[in-house]
């Protein structure tokens, strides 16, 4: 076992034409390392190939081209061992509403060829919080309980690797509450989570890394901190004694006046020194009385990155 989670190599997925479609390259030869211990973010807009990556991890999309390695066992060579290094916690409500909780776990348990003896169906109600309605027909169970119950099912394995493909999408604060603290907590034990959301919020406080898909590639990948210093801009915020007009800017600076007459001017930083834009507002007269920076967050880094989709 290597250092790595997840080894990614040329993966490449090329959908055959259908009717007048012609072939559609959904994977065009992605890299991609994720560290044994991690949590992970899978980000991207609709139709990036997010979908398609953790299809061929989970073995249900077959790769046109390229290599895959799951906890250090090639999907090729040992598709058994590789499949069962990893759960996926899908974005769809799969559950057969005829089956409770508990029998829902012990028949995916069995899918898995895990023996009775091995099995912790009681202690996954329990994490999941479903442990008083393990007798209750899935049927009954409301939309955030279906969904806990789904993580239910991606853990009965003892997978060392966890993919929550957009697990909070639609869910309460509560529960959202609920299942990062059962993240952290499995994450905590030793298990590798791979994360995709939409929630950008969500992605930069939970994830170690992010990587960013877009037309089938990956475009950017790098630690929190790495991904923030790839944008230019940066934004000052200043408040002056009295409203200012006719304010010179410096070329490629931006201002947009806010609530309370704070002036917000974004600049380029590698270009433009902060003294400058500072300087341009005290020309104009401007008496300043406070002075903050805002920072860039993951959102500014998304929408660079994909050209605003989202």
């Amino acid at each position: 076992m290597s250092d790595q989670a997840i080894e990614i190599a040329g993966l490449r997925k090329v959908y055959a034409a259908s009717g007048k479609s012609p072939d559609k390259t959904a994977l065009h030869d992605v890299d991609l390392d994720i560290p044994a211990g991690s949590i992970f973010g899978l980000l991207g807009p609709n139709g990036a190939g997010k979908s398609t990556l953790i299809n061929i991890l989970a073995g249900l999309v077959i790769k046109t081209a390229g290599r895959v390695r799951i906890w250090g066992f090639d999907q090729d060579v040992n598709p058994r061992q590789s499949r069962a290094a990893i759960g996926v916690m899908p974005q769809e409500l799969n559950i057969d509403p005829f089956f409770t909780p508990a029998e829902a776990l012990e028949v995916q348990a069995g899918l898995y060829g895990v023996p009775k003896a091995q099995r912790r169906t009681a202690d996954i109600l329990s994490l999941i919080g479903l442990s008083d309605k393990a007798d209750a027909y899935a049927r009954t169970l409301s939309g955030g309980m279906r969904r806990r119950l789904l993580l239910g099912k991606a853990l009965v394995h003892h997978p060392q690797v966890l993919v929550l493909d957009e697990p909070t999408a639609g869910v309460d604060i509560e529960l959202r509450q609920m299942l990062w603290a059962n993240v952290r907590k499995l994450n905590d034990d030793g298990m590798t989570i791979i994360l995709t959301t939409h929630y950008l919020e969500e992605a930069e406080a939970m994830c170690d890394e992010i990587a960013i898909i877009d037309h089938g590639r990956v475009v950017a990948r790098d630690r929190m901190a790495g991904l923030l210093g790839t944008l230019d801009a940066k934004t000052l915020l200043i408040r002056t004694e009295a409203s200012v007009t006719g304010i010179t800017l410096p070329e490629g600076v931006r201002m947009e006046q806010r609530d309370g007459g704070l002036l917000a001017l974004t600049y380029p930083r590698t270009r433009v020194p902060a003294g400058a834009v500072i300087a341009a507002v005290q020309d104009a007269g401007g008496v300043i009385t406070d002075i903050a920076s805002e920072e860039a967050d993951l959102e500014d880094v998304f929408l660079s990155l994909t050209g605003g989709r989202g």
